[in-house]
């Protein structure tokens, strides 16, 4: 064995200590140096006292040390306080003052990073590195007069030993009976020179083992423990192999290949052994992107590109950078994907889409903090306003998983679940739709009509007991159970949809849609059910027929398994072949292109690897038709059939009150083997949504992929190849159903929301009010100025990976909650005065308060403890709204952040951002604390920010940028902002301390608006 000697510096080193970073080295000067592991190179010094050194310890980034400080003449003493160091910093923090002489210390990591300090004379005392010593924690050894000489702490930090003067050794514990460390490293005695000798065997003791006793090798035979080369020779597993992809898009820099990670496997995850047969349906028969090509090739991968998952790519600018117009170049708005449980993005969209679904929603409000009709009411108001830029549904999903019943029917998808693609997204969306379907009747029967936020009467039930969405989507029907021995029961009931059943066959026959859809609806099965005749559980017959039909039928497909593949994908495989049969015997008719306006030249014959050339082509992969005839007879019930396109009701099956039911909306999941899968749906669009986003008059089929909004063809909304697109949900609608239902919507939030309401919190008293709500005549009119801000907390946090080259990659966002909103007044004589400074409640966990940007502190969000007037979201949430309807513009600075944030649409127009305003062309965004010291000499968020400071600072910088421009005009203001940028590029952005001159001047001391001074 080598050894090595390193010389250290006079006077030598007294005390070691060691971490997994560095060496550390204790000087009788009192000094600590530390050294690099593995050459012992000094690193860093600390000087710590300026006498001697007792002791010192090291535990995670704190070191603490204690020893004596020199006192002139007198010599030595031993110094109380020990001196503390941040290992990250590499500087001292405030050093602790404790109760006792300390010679001794020592970390003890039990449950904190917890000090022992021990004097000489056996005082003993435990405090907080970062606290304060308590006389209570106190205590003494009983040495007989003894001084204590050594100290040490059991590895597993349950015992301490003293030993004193006297020869002693005292042992302290916690506990009765004290875990010891086993296998702690063994004293290193000196060895005695060992003499080759035979140890003395037992022959009394029967496992005493014979082979200790040496035997000559007389034979030539191989032992059996000479194992032949061939099986003792190192075989590791083979390294696999690099994923093809990976090589296709690598750069070379060098001798070093830089390549995407094309996320075709779980991070830091090797397979141990790949499945070829995968059981469950959700990853049955998927087809791998093939690693030739992305879009090089793409008739290589089965899934065309407009259908696989979509995300965002953030930068440093966040989404400011980011081209949704790629995805979508039609007017309508997208939803983003990346909050949690937004796999329902499409049937939101569905929802919209659905004109008296619209119109209840936005009609609708009530007093309930989380309420899925109010929240999808202002979504659907989003929507609205959008010009073709994604909206986001995070208060309608923070409001869903609230709700008891999402939880417990499991439609709340952990964050892993959705990213790694395990949850099952086809059954989920089927149970999500029931869901909503149920949650908007229940919400939208307890209050029928616009009513007040705060009207006089609650919400009541509707005299009918009839709901919009029972309207809409109910169907009366009557369920019988008939047992064998001859007892009937019926029951009526109203349900919201339909379930596919499908026939059990093992060799699967031809069926028409329609065939299958009449016996879902008139179920007839059998099972097992209590019989009041018999009094026991007997085989029941129970069968179900329907009275009436719904103005929209809502169908769940059910495809869920192998099985219910198999047998759509036969039955669409007899639809178009039976199609071929016709084409070939009737002369083919010239197809319907698609709108050359919404479709690039070399798109109008095919569709990404879908050709469509002949009108047979357009029913591969069809087996559902367009529309549907249903008829309810008095002799023969329910009549279904399919209706082919341009064919019209007879005046006869009209009296007989035959109805015509056009497909409107296709759910689809996409299996995808690359991205875990996703759900999209084809919706056709009606003529009042063209009308009010392009002015034109037409019905149009779309795909909604998130944020990706495309028009196809009618054919292909009814296309499902199960290999990879698998139907979830189906909507028919009544032809001109609409004309039954009031369109006609009623603002229902109206002024009332800006009154005085009482605080959640149970300690805010009137006299801690920082805000003076708005009196009568004091309401807000249009292109009235208010000053906003809003503070925020992390609720997730950011999740990012770091390439090989050294850039970051943002994977996914961190998650924001709204904390405090503040609005002040921006004119009038209490101008400046806040008339709105909400804490926003949340039941959400928070990760970071983010007290130094916000000012938030723990407790201010809690109505148990908090003193600051705080209520929900909802309730802040109206009263913005109430100001952006009314028309009145927004002075703050960031805005965009703040109202996407909080989930707003707001006209540009009414938002006035002096981010932008004080602005050059490619050029850095200036901070609002740079723009007030320089353009206002006031000097803000010095320690903490506050929303009512930076509100009132934005209306002045926008007053200010008033008078630049209107006094010089533009170019002069122009000058001005070059001026700004060459000062901020001199003092690097930040703001000199106020005493420093600098030629600007020191901040106002004095209020900016007098009027505020009586708040």
């Amino acid at each position: 064995m080598d050894h090595c000697f390193f010389t250290v510096e006079v006077p030598g080193v007294a005390i070691m200590r060691q971490s997994n970073r560095f060496f550390f080295c204790g000087h009788t000067s009192g000094k600590v140096s530390l050294r690099d592991l593995r050459t012992f190179k000094m690193e860093h010094e600390f000087d710590a006292f300026s006498g001697s050194l007792s002791d010192f310890d090291v535990h995670g980034n704190l070191l603490a040390a204690c020893g004596f400080s020199s006192r002139g003449l007198n010599g030595l003493s031993c110094d109380r306080f020990l001196m503390v160091y941040d290992l990250r910093m590499m500087r001292a923090i405030t050093p602790m003052q404790v109760h006792v002489d300390p010679l001794f210390l020592r970390f003890i990591p039990t449950y904190t990073s917890r000090l022992a300090i021990i004097s000489q004379t056996g005082q003993c005392q435990f405090c907080e590195p970062t606290g304060l010593a308590n006389l209570a924690d106190i205590f003494h050894v009983n040495t007989v007069g003894q001084l204590l000489m050594s100290f040490d702490v059991s590895s597993s930090k349950q015992a301490l030993s003293f030993g004193d003067s006297g020869g002693c050794v005292h042992l302290w514990s916690s506990a009765p009976e004290v875990s010891f460390n086993s296998y702690s490293r063994e004293t290193e005695l000196a060895l005695p020179c060992l003499v080759d000798s035979l140890p003395q065997l037992d022959w009394i003791h029967e496992l005493m083992p014979l082979s200790l006793l040496p035997m000559p090798l007389t034979s030539t035979e191989p032992l059996l423990s000479d194992w032949p080369t061939s099986l003792i020779t190192p075989s590791p597993r083979r390294a696999p192999l690099v994923d093809p992809e990976i090589l296709r898009t690598m750069k070379t820099v060098g001798f070093i290949g830089y390549a995407p990670n094309p996320r075709s496997r779980p991070r830091n995850q090797v397979p141990y052994k790949i499945k070829d047969i995968e059981l469950e349906y959700d990853s049955y028969n998927q087809v791998p992107e093939s690693p030739i090509g992305r879009d090089e090739e793409p008739h290589l991968y089965m899934v065309p590109k407009k259908y696989r998952k979509v995300t965002i790519k953030y930068s440093k600018l966040g989404l400011e950078d980011f081209d949704f117009k790629h995805y979508n170049r039609t007017l309508f708005a997208g939803l983003e994907p990346h909050i949690p449980n937004a796999y329902c993005n499409c049937m939101i969209q569905v929802l919209y889409f659905l004109e008296p679904v619209r119109y209840l929603v936005q009609n609708h409000l009530c007093q309930k903090e989380f309420c899925l009709a109010c929240e999808l009411g202002f979504l659907f108001h989003m929507l609205d306003l959008s010009r073709g830029d994604p909206c986001q549904a995070s208060n309608f999903l923070r409001a869903f998983r609230t709700i008891p019943e999402a939880s417990a029917l499991g439609l709340i998808l952990a964050d892993s679940d959705e990213q790694t693609g395990k949850a099952r997204l086809g059954r989920l969306i089927q149970s999500w739709n029931r869901f909503i379907l149920a949650q908007l009747h229940q919400e939208t029967l307890e209050q029928e009509g616009p009513q007040a936020y705060r009207g006089a009467s609650s919400s009541t039930l509707g005299s009918s007991g009839e709901s919009v969405i029972g309207r809409l989507f109910g169907c009366e029907v009557e369920n019988s159970s008939l047992c064998r021995c001859g007892k009937e029961t019926v029951r009526s009931s109203l349900t919201l949809l339909f379930t596919m059943h499908y026939p059990e066959q093992r060799s699967p026959e031809e069926y028409d849609f329609a065939e299958i859809l009449k016996k879902s609806i008139c179920l007839e099965q059998s099972t097992q059910a209590w019989c009041d005749n018999c009094e026991k559980y007997q085989p029941t017959v129970q069968t179900r027929n329907i009275r009436c039909l719904p103005d929209v039928l809502v169908i769940n497909c059910e495809v869920n398994s192998t099985k219910e593949a198999e047998f759509w994908k036969a039955q669409t495989e007899y639809a178009y072949s039976k199609a071929l049969k016709k084409e070939a015997a009737e002369p083919p008719k010239p197809k319907e292109p698609l709108p050359t306006e919404w479709c690039l030249e070399e798109e109008l014959c095919s569709v990404e690897g879908l050709t469509f050339d002949t009108q047979a082509e357009d029913m591969r992969h069809v087996w559902i038709p367009l529309s549907l005839k249903m008829c309810i007879s008095k002799t023969q019930g329910l009549e279904v059939s399919s209706l082919s396109e341009g064919e019209e009701l007879t005046e006869s099956e009209e009296a007989e009150g035959a109805s015509v039911f056009d497909l409107v909306v296709t759910v689809s999941h996409i299996q995808d083997a690359r991205t875990g899968g996703n759900l999209v749906a084809h919706i056709k669009v009606g003529e009042t949504y063209h009308q009010r986003k392009e002015g034109v008059t037409h019905q149009q089929w779309y795909l909604f992929n998130d944020f990706l909004i495309e028009p196809i063809d009618k054919a292909e909304s009814a296309q499902f190849d199960v290999n990879w697109k698998v139907p979830a949900v189906l909507y028919y609608v009544k032809r001109n159903y609409n004309a039954k239902y009031d369109l006609r919507i009623k603002n229902p939030i109206d002024a009332s929301v800006l009154l005085t309401e009482a605080s959640l919190a149970r300690k805010q008293r009137k006299s801690h009010a920082t805000f003076i709500p708005l009196m009568v005549s004091e309401m807000p009119q249009a292109a009235d100025l208010v000053g906003l801000d809003a503070e925020f907390v992390t609720l997730n946090q950011e999740e990012a990976e770091l390439r090989s080259d050294g850039t970051k990659s943002t994977i996914k966002p961190s998650q924001m909650s709204v904390a405090r909103i503040t609005c002040v007044r921006g004119q009038g004589t209490n101008e400046g005065v806040p008339f709105i400074d909400d804490y926003i409640s949340t039941q959400e966990q928070v990760v970071d308060y983010l007290t130094q940007y916000s000012g938030i502190k723990p407790g201010d969000l809690d109505a148990k403890i908090s003193s600051k007037h705080l209520t929900t979201l909802k309730s802040t949430y109206l009263k913005l709204r109430f100001l952006i309807d009314t028309g009145v513009r927004f002075v703050g600075h960031g805005l965009q952040k703040d109202f996407r944030v909080i989930n707003l649409m707001v006209p540009k127009e009414q938002v006035i951002d002096t981010v932008y305003l004080f602005h050059m062309p490619r050029k850095r965004m200036i901070s609002l604390r740079f723009l007030a010291w320089y353009f206002l000499d006031l000097n803000i968020q010095s320690e903490t920010h506050d929303s009512i400071e930076d509100a009132r600072t934005a209306l002045q910088l926008y007053r200010k940028y008033v008078e630049l421009s209107h006094n010089g005009g533009q170019e002069e203001f122009r000058k001005v902002l070059k001026a700004l940028y060459e000062k901020g590029r001199k003092l690097d952005w930040k703001v000199p301390d106020i005493d420093s001159a600098d030629g600007q001047g020191s901040p106002k001391s004095t209020a900016v608006f007098p009027s505020v001074m009586g708040l």
